[in-house]
């Protein structure tokens, strides 16, 4: 939405509870009250929008508190904590759009949902045959694809191959063909860390 509209949104936003106020015939005096009362709520509501949205500390520490302490990027390395299932989870962004990806080593290919490809505008190329693609809890069968950008923190994959399946229900597959391509990876004690290419 442009400047423009925001502004227009928001002004109605603001007008339709003041109109309402107007239109009981209370006294002006408690009219006006309720109006600065609405003002003030309408302007904390704004403040707030606007720290969260220039703040990345207040989403971070939002995620961590409901989901538990959030990858982090230190120098060029990327760190991800354990989960409480023994796993690691990566912040990845496909195509622009940010989703949850397990690390498997046991994954030859990175692999993702359905539901992760559609949002990622990814197309699959139902003209293949299906293949077996092998994860660490077993076997399932996708398509091929390829997704244009991979991010993790700062470190990016571009033209990357992917699979498609819906047997992966909502879990998507940081495989490696991602793995590959990093300089190296490692586990020091409870965290995943990964060093990107010098190149």
């Amino acid at each position: 939405m442009s400047d423009g509209g925001n502004a227009i949104f928001y002004v109605l936003l603001l007008v339709l509870p003041l109109s309402a106020l107007f239109a009981r015939r209370l006294p002006l005096g408690r009219v006006a009250v309720m109006a600065l009362a609405w003002i003030g709520i309408f302007a904390t509501g704004l403040l707030i929008v606007a720290l969260v949205n220039r703040n990345d500390w207040l989403v971070s520490g939002a995620r961590e508190l409901f989901y538990g302490r959030d990858q982090s990027v230190v120098g060029s390395e990327v760190r991800i904590p354990m989960a409480d299932d023994g796993h690691f989870y990566a912040r990845a962004t496909i195509n622009g759009v940010e989703t949850m990806m397990l690390v498997d080593s046991g994954a030859t290919d990175t692999a993702l949902s359905s539901a992760a490809a559609v949002a990622a505008s990814i197309e699959v190329d139902k003209s293949a045959p299906p293949m077996t693609v092998i994860t660490a809890n077993g076997t399932v069968q996708a398509h091929p694809a390829v997704a244009k950008s991979l991010k993790v923190g700062g470190i990016t994959a571009t033209d990357l191959s992917v699979d498609v399946s819906p047997e992966l229900g909502e879990m998507n597959l940081l495989g490696m063909n991602f793995l590959s391509k990093l300089e190296s990876w490692r586990v020091e004690g409870k965290t995943l860390v990964l060093v990107p290419n010098a190149k």
